[in-house]
């Protein structure tokens, strides 16, 4: 009999008001998907095709909580998403067909290396070492729900103070758009979670700031803001 060399736990995330877990197989994020957010990074928000980047799945920190302050930065960054889970294979469909490829949503952070992703930008090489990094990707449960969301308040307080605000509807690519998109490159289904992106208002983080994340009808994440890690 075959048996792996070490054991292996696979990243999954809870499923609200469920006992089964949510298995993730990989997680896609969606490059300035704001306006706002575009803008404050420098860039021009036109709808030209969006762009991604992605997290190892086991960058998430499902229901947050305590995150430590994350190793070689000087600028953790915090920016808050909603995040798709899917729940049907797609392959090279239209936005119609993409919207009913979706399992659920989630509130989500994008913690970000700022100093190790432009240094990284400014070179032409991958964001990896600035996005792709332990406990860079907290997560509530996500809520069932095979309708996509279009619209909704969302927002990220930090020691109780409004740091970013908006609304789903203001992000240049929707939802089903987005899943359209990515699906003329990938085989896509059950297992993939897809941050959407960020409104404006990103900035920094240092140890002890407490965050509240929200988006209008699934919850709030909290997260603390720990300790450099060791």
């Amino acid at each position: 009999m075959t048996a792996y060399l070490f054991p292996l736990s696979l990243p999954a995330v809870p499923v609200s008001g469920e006992a089964a877990l949510y298995p993730v197989r990989r997680v896609f994020c969606v490059g300035r998907n704001y306006a706002g957010h575009a803008r404050e990074m420098g860039s021009d928000p036109t709808r030209e095709p969006p762009f991604y980047f992605s997290k190892s799945p086991d960058c998430l920190v499902p229901g947050g909580g305590t995150v430590a302050y994350a190793p070689a930065t000087a600028n953790l960054h915090h920016e808050i998403e909603l995040v798709v889970a899917l729940g049907r294979p797609v392959f090279q469909v239209t936005p119609d067909v993409a919207a009913g490829a979706v399992f659920g949503h989630a509130v989500g952070l994008d913690m970000t290396r700022r100093d190790l992703q432009f240094a990284a930008r400014d070179k032409g090489r991958p964001w990896d070492l600035g996005k792709s990094f332990e406990q860079s990707a907290p997560i509530t449960p996500i809520i069932r729900g095979s309708a996509p969301i279009l619209q909704g308040a969302i927002s990220l307080e930090v020691n109780g103070e409004i740091r970013q605000k908006g609304d789903i509807a203001d992000m240049i690519w929707s939802v089903p758009e987005i899943i359209a998109h990515l699906s003329q490159y990938y085989h896509l289904g059950p297992g993939d979670l897809i941050y959407t992106g960020t409104p404006e208002g990103v900035g920094p983080v240092l140890p002890g700031d407490r965050l509240l994340g929200r988006v209008e009808g699934l919850g709030e994440l909290a997260v603390t803001i720990g300790p450099a890690a060791g």
